[in-house]
């Protein structure tokens, strides 16, 4: 599969687009003001235990207390975890690593879990155990990584496990232990930065953007790497070289006259990425809303009426939508829980056929994802691993009009409630006229399809009223003031 990773830097923030066969499948970002914490490492303190919620929370320095979980404290593999207040105490030192952002109003979410990831490898210093990543389907490959791992237990960090990555497939040993010598020498520098630091200061940071986005997304598929700034195209070469020099002639300082945002409409697929309606080639749409309880995704026909019947209709508008919505998952990095409205199948073996199809159009997605079986409501039930911010959540802040709900008040209403306003305020008060200050559109309302309204309210007041515009009000935004 050609792919294509194109990196656009500034000094505030840096951009990430990872393109397949020319059409932008992930957009990855960072702004040096709200720099990830996902893979730092922080010697925190524990705050308080809630034994109702079997979780603590824990005082890492940050602005909001972290969360832990008891199913995310260090204990033995397969061990059913004690109660929490029986396995951590107030006021006690914790090691500590981020899992989840803080997302909205909920701090960051931590584990003693530690791990340390690399190019090829994960170490897992408290856990032993050999793992190796599902997508490697090769069953050769598979035991040979396992025989590579045996052969590095005897090297190093002792008690520590390794999974192997998506990226070790293919590697040759001699690469594979160099990468387990780094990350043994890199856990070992944060294990002494613990020991002499206090509690809720940070011990270990993960890499910005720019190389994490090297280590984590070019695997094999990746034919080159363009950064538009010389500075990071040096600062890329020289990751390289230390960490992985097969990469090294694939990054290319990209010059060109056209930001390198344009190159395959990746910026018009970022602000398309933002909308809640996509378009299907079809004719058909996706409506995406995104709550803070989950997602949800109506796929609905439009005007698509291409096929010799409705059945035929249906079934082709759902295997396009199951594309589009594996594509937007990624594009939009959507997490949590996610519920899927695809237009009703009679056939059961349509309905095999589209949850193939989402099944399999999802497998080249890196965050891990896992489908429900189709409700008797005929909704399709998923989640998907949330860690970061969506792109709306990152990009966007909700809408001082309407409050994030998506609506506002209609003019007729608004109209209504001016009504009522100008009743109650006449009747606490002396007044010889009253003047009305409204948006545009609710003053068009009052002068045309409520112009008799009006005139038979001022009518019963025995007062006039005068409309004034006032082109900066919110469409709901009014003051009645009786003069």
């Amino acid at each position: 599969m050609s792919q294509e990773i194109l990196i656009n830097l500034t000094p505030r923030e840096t951009r990430v687009a990872l393109v397949e066969h020319g059409v932008l499948q992930e957009i990855h970002l960072e702004r040096a003001r709200r720099r990830g914490m996902v893979g730092n490492i922080y010697l925190g303190e524990v705050r308080r235990v809630l034994p109702g919620m079997q979780a603590a929370f824990i005082d890492t320095g940050l602005e909001r207390t972290a969360f832990l979980h008891v199913s995310d404290l260090q204990r033995g593999l397969g061990e059913r975890a004690p109660p929490i207040d029986e396995l951590i105490r107030e006021g006690q030192s914790l090691l500590v690593q981020v899992i989840k952002d803080p997302i909205g109003n909920k701090g960051a979410r931590v584990t003693t879990q530690i791990t340390v990831p690399s190019r090829y490898l994960v170490l897992t210093p408290r856990s032993a155990g050999v793992g190796v990543s599902a997508r490697i389907e090769d069953d050769a490959e598979r035991a040979r990584l396992r025989t590579v791992a045996h052969a590095l237990g005897d090297e190093g960090q002792e008690g520590a496990g390794l999974i192997f990555r998506t990226a070790a497939e293919g590697a040759s040993e001699q690469a594979l232990r160099a990468d387990r010598q780094f990350l043994v020498r890199l856990w070992e520098s944060v294990r002494r930065r613990a020991e002499q630091a206090q509690p809720g200061h940070l011990v270990h940071e993960d890499l910005p953007l720019l190389l994490r986005a090297l280590r984590d997304l070019a695997t094999q598929d990746v034919e080159r790497v363009r950064v538009d700034s010389r500075e990071g195209y040096q600062q890329l070469r020289d990751f390289c070289h230390d960490l992985l020099p097969h990469l090294t002639e694939r990054i290319e300082h990209y010059s060109g006259e056209r930001p390198i945002f344009d190159l395959y409409g990746v910026e018009d697929e970022i602000q398309r990425a933002l909308a809640r309606r996509v378009e299907l080639k079809s004719g058909g749409h996706l409506v995406i809303d995104q709550t803070e309880a989950m997602t949800t995704i109506d796929v609905n026909t439009g005007a698509f009426v291409g096929y010799r019947n409705v059945d035929e209709t249906i079934f082709k508008t759902n295997l396009e939508a199951a594309q589009a919505i594996a594509r937007q998952l990624r594009l939009r990095n959507l997490g949590g829980i996610i519920i899927v409205d695809f237009i009703d199948m009679a056939d059961p073996e349509h309905r095999r056929q589209v949850m193939r199809a989402l099944e399999k159009a999802l497998e080249r997605d890196h965050a891990k994802t896992q489908i429900g079986a189709v409700s008797s409501l005929g909704l399709v039930e998923m989640t998907r691993k949330r860690s970061r911010e969506s792109l709306e959540q990152l990009t966007c802040e909700p809408c001082p009009t309407c409050g994030g709900r998506g609506t506002v008040k209609s003019a007729e209403t608004v109209a209504y409630e001016i009504f009522r306003e100008i009743l109650r305020e006449v009747q606490q008060f002396e007044a010889q006229r009253v003047i009305v200050l409204a948006a545009p559109g609710v003053v068009e309302v009052l002068l045309d399809e409520e112009s008799t309204s009006l005139a038979q309210l001022e009518a019963f007041i025995d007062r006039p009223i005068e409309l004034q515009v006032e082109s900066l009000y919110t469409p709901d935004q009014f003051d009645v003031i009786p003069v």
